[in-house]
């Protein structure tokens, strides 16, 4: 079915988890299309030189998506600047690498307070501006809501977590002319993806790959994905391109998936090498990626892309 164009041009965009990565060129692009935008996270440094990167129809807030009250203070400091809250992305994440029987009980727990609780805390306070303005809500989860693997239950489960709440939120809205998707990504070249490859236990795990899955695929593809799942107020949305074929055939893919974990000889080294050992680089707040790789500076675009 055809839908009409969604277009952002003068529209209101709350982004969380906005710093770096999906967040900041979600920012990027959008604002670029035209849209106002408001970066939410927890790195003030980086939100506010993205903020005056951009410009004017830029602001920045600190908030961590585990305190309600702070989102709800952005929330209202967007409206006072911009007056009005078009389209939310719940994109707020962090991965901590290792297995539920001896990762840090703190790691497995704030993971599920950021990935899934964070992001119903991100629902909840921005619903109200969403619903008066018929407007769009993208809440990023994952292929992982669909294919669980070792090392990432927890991350697994709160992914699957969004997904479902999505699912319910969407119909729940439906009535009242907002819109609400879900997001499924899959390796993307972010500093998450890049920190939880260097660590070893990830290494052993993705080796025997084919290199279309374990080769992240460049951020411009999930940034694709959300300016189209936004344009269209797409119930669902997901790249690199395989994800829409592994959550088509998600009945058979988590079978598989433990039948091959299962069969791989590196499965025990990887569990032994994902224990916590000293000096480990995953960052309390952040997760795997704060550490474990240099970042990379990404160039903003000289001119505004093309209507797609």
């Amino acid at each position: 079915m055809l839908r009409s164009r969604f277009a952002v041009v003068g529209r209101t965009v709350f982004i969380t988890g906005a710093a770096r990565g999906i967040g900041a060129e979600s920012a990027r692009r959008l604002h670029a299309a035209g849209a106002n935008v408001a970066l939410v996270g927890l790195e003030p440094e980086k939100l506010a030189a993205l903020a005056e990167q951009l410009g004017r129809r830029a602001a920045w807030f600190e908030a961590d998506v585990t305190d309600y009250d702070a989102l709800v203070a952005a929330v209202e400091g967007t409206v006072a600047r911009f007056g009005s809250i078009d389209v939310a992305i719940a994109n707020a994440g962090l991965q901590f690498m290792g297995r539920m029987a001896t990762m840090a009980r703190e790691q497995f727990e704030r993971t599920i307070e950021v990935n899934l609780l964070g992001a119903w805390r991100t629902d909840r306070a921005v619903l109200g501006e969403i619903v008066r303005n018929r407007g769009y809500l993208l809440n990023v989860s994952s292929l992982s809501a669909a294919s669980h693997v070792p090392l990432m239950g927890a991350y697994t489960a709160s992914k699957a977590g969004v997904e479902a709440m999505t699912d319910a939120l969407r119909v729940e809205l439906a009535h009242s002319g907002a819109r609400v998707g879900c997001a499924y990504f899959g390796f993307i070249d972010t500093d998450l993806v890049r920190g939880s490859f260097a660590h070893p236990s990830t290494q052993q795990l993705t080796a025997g790959l084919p290199s279309f899955i374990s080769t992240p695929a460049p951020l411009s593809q999930a940034i694709d994905a959300i300016e189209r799942g936004v344009q269209r107020r797409a119930a669902r949305v997901w790249a690199p391109r395989y994800v829409g074929g592994a959550l088509a055939l998600r009945g058979i893919l988590q079978p598989l998936t433990e039948w091959r974990m299962k069969a791989d000889k590196r499965l025990p080294q990887a569990l032994e090498l994902a224990d916590p050992q000293p000096g480990d680089d995953q960052h309390e707040l952040l997760g795997v990626a704060a550490r474990a790789q240099p970042e990379r500076e990404p160039q903003p675009p000289a001119v505004a892309p093309p209507p797609r």
